[in-house]
């Protein structure tokens, strides 16, 4: 059985001073966000599940975005993000999956919050073959609503036009009413990506500046380090007080994921 103490300790969130500053008193305004690709039931799941609750419950976040999230009744699968958000405690749920409604087995993104909910909708992601979502949840970010979207893109690294229509996709299927807007997940593409240009030029800052981080891709499972991994704020609307790479770390030699994870606190103009 893992020691919860050791689990803790050995997966204390790794700050990056390149981007980091002190998170001040203005808790008011401040909103703690995390992307993580969880790698769906892949490894030893039930060695893992302990790893990405402890990193996750360190981190503190007010909204968790999830990519790679299973369920699957033929093996004795729950939704994983309503399984994690009960060990953590606090947390609404939100799921979305190009698998219908009711199937038994589901695969798609998913956002914890533990602020209020105001609404939330999602959407299958153009071109519709590539099989990609997006979800949206509108906080109450005590008296201030804020839209928080995780998604997860194409995958292969030539992809990057098909990157640049699915982000095109979301933009225009987002609500245009001002609300600020933070936008998050596996990008499956650096920043310097012809496809995320959307999201690198004027309108957003990336919560990890190029270069702060050496890789959100975990290398003991075979990737090449690369941080695709992103959370973009409207530079309208917010500043970035701290961000961080978790679950980096290992415990008897099981990682939460085949990915790191990233939070940060925004501050909100």
């Amino acid at each position: 059985m893992l020691d919860r103490r050791a689990v803790l300790a050995g997966l204390t969130a790794t700050p990056l001073a390149a981007c980091a500053t002190a998170r001040g008193g203005d808790g008011g305004r401040e909103l703690t966000l995390i992307t993580f690709n969880i790698w769906h039931n892949q490894g030893d799941w039930p060695a893992r599940l302990p790893l990405l609750v402890a990193a996750l419950r360190a981190a503190d976040a007010d909204v968790i975005g999830l990519q790679e999230v299973l369920e699957d009744a033929a093996v004795g699968l729950p939704n994983q993000a309503e399984t994690l958000a009960a060990a953590l405690g606090g947390y609404e749920v939100r799921f979305v999956s190009t698998d219908p409604e009711g199937a038994p087995r589901r695969y798609g993104n998913a956002i914890l919050s533990r602020l209020p909910v105001l609404e939330h909708d999602s959407r299958k992601l153009e071109p519709l073959d590539d099989y990609r979502t997006a979800i949206r949840a509108r906080v109450d970010l005590r008296g201030r609503p804020v839209d928080v979207v995780n998604t997860h893109l194409a995958w292969q690294p030539d992809q990057a036009a098909t990157r640049a229509r699915q982000i095109a996709d979301l933009m225009d299927w987002l609500p245009d009413d001002g609300t600020p807007l933070a936008v998050m997940g596996d990008f499956n593409a650096e920043q310097t990506d012809a496809g995320l240009a959307a999201l690198t030029g004027d309108r957003f800052f990336s919560a990890l500046p190029d270069g702060a981080a050496r890789t959100t891709l975990n290398p003991a499972k075979g990737h090449q380090s690369r941080v695709i991994d992103h959370i973009f704020a409207e530079t309208a609307h917010f500043t970035r007080a701290t961000a961080q790479v978790i679950g980096d770390a290992s415990l008897a030699g099981v990682h939460p994921s085949d990915h790191f994870g990233v939070a940060a606190t925004l501050r909100l103009h």
